[in-house]
């Protein structure tokens, strides 16, 4: 198969996390026989600086003509100290988002074997997790109306919400739940909030379409702390916007580091595919950032392209290298603390 991806490397440990994942695609690409063409382009706090916007027009047609987008991360310190900042990284991802149509962020939660003592959850609470959260990317609060009055003394934030795009996310989640253990969990806050009741009243209305998914609906609150308690008791969750994004950071130190979870954003003919860590500027240029959850995010987008075996593998010489040690220093704990360069190298070699 041939394919173009565009490669976004964006801000801080991004670069490092993106060459180790181009190394290991790329030795898949040779083991598979498949054809790899990368396409890099600036976005975040890198595209600022070299073109006053954190998303251009250059790289949004670079991503739009592109078979698929793998992305680093984005962010810079120098931004979110500085509250009266016009221009922001993140604006950049959230117009990515707007504009390639990635409307479900797919945010998988399991946990690691070799790792399970390492989570700050005890073992027989999170033994045989593997959830995957989608969250709604394009709508809610994050882009509702917002603005201060009185003398900028009052602020507001709008949430809102069509019923057109709880569908076509909810569409998402079924489909998933029907190709996993057949439970899907609506994650809401109708007892409050009409955006809410909106949402739980259009999943309701599709049901009848999914005879063989069984539907719960629970309030946020409930959920995060059923997260930490039982999380092996959930298996598709949907939810809008600003829920999904506090509810699956929440869900991810379940697997015992940031560094190790992968994401994708999809949409109707495009995906995107990233780690669920930040910019992390403090470990910059240092080569010590994990670079797996960069490398799992890549066997999310073989397997969005059918490509099982492909995954398959990448998840397959991951867990070897945790097995044996083969880590950065956020996972080392005493022992030996690779580089991110050499953990690539190890992954691909032994791909």
């Amino acid at each position: 198969m041939k394919l173009n991806i565009a490669l976004l490397a964006g801000d801080g440990i991004g670069p490092e996390v993106i060459d180790q994942a181009v190394k290991v695609c790329n030795a898949i690409a040779e083991k598979y026989h498949h054809e790899l063409n990368w396409r890099p382009a600036l976005t975040g706090a890198a595209a600022i600086d070299a073109v006053g916007d954190p998303y251009p027009d250059e790289t949004h047609e670079i991503c739009a003509s592109s078979d698929a987008v793998l992305f680093g991360a984005i962010g810079h310190p120098r931004f979110d100290n500085d509250p009266s900042a016009k221009v922001r990284p993140e604006q950049g991802l959230l117009r990515m988002r707007q504009k390639l149509g990635l409307y479900a962020n797919v945010r998988p939660t399991f946990t690691f074997p070799s790792l399970i003592d390492k989570s700050p959850l005890k073992r027989e609470r999170i033994e045989g997790t593997d959830l995957v959260f989608l969250r709604e990317l394009t709508g809610g609060i994050y882009f509702g109306k917002r603005g201060r009055e009185d003398n900028g003394n009052t602020a507001y934030d709008t949430c809102t919400y069509t019923r057109k795009e709880v569908q076509r996310l909810a569409k998402k989640g079924f489909e998933m739940a029907m190709k996993r253990s057949g439970k899907l969990c609506c994650v809401d806050k109708a007892n409050v909030l009409e955006s809410s009741r909106l949402w739980r009243e259009t999943v309701q209305a599709m049901e009848k379409d999914y005879p063989e998914v069984t539907v719960s609906y629970e309030f946020v609150d409930a959920v995060a702390m059923r997260l930490v308690q039982w999380p092996n008791a959930y298996d598709v969750l949907i939810t809008e916007n600003l829920f999904g994004d506090i509810l699956t950071d929440e869900a991810s130190v379940i697997s015992g580091s940031m560094g190790l979870m992968p994401s994708a954003s999809i949409g109707d003919s495009i995906g995107l595919y990233e780690p669920i860590h930040g910019s992390y500027p403090q470990a910059a240029g240092k080569d010590i950032a994990n670079p797996l959850a960069t490398i799992l995010s890549a066997a999310m987008m073989f397997e969005d392209f059918d490509l099982m075996d492909e995954a398959a593998a990448i998840r397959d010489v991951v867990n070897r290298s945790l097995e044996e040690g083969i880590v950065t220093e956020d996972l080392a704990e005493g022992g030996k603390a690779y580089k991110t360069s050499e953990v690539g190298e190890w992954l691909a070699k032994h791909l």
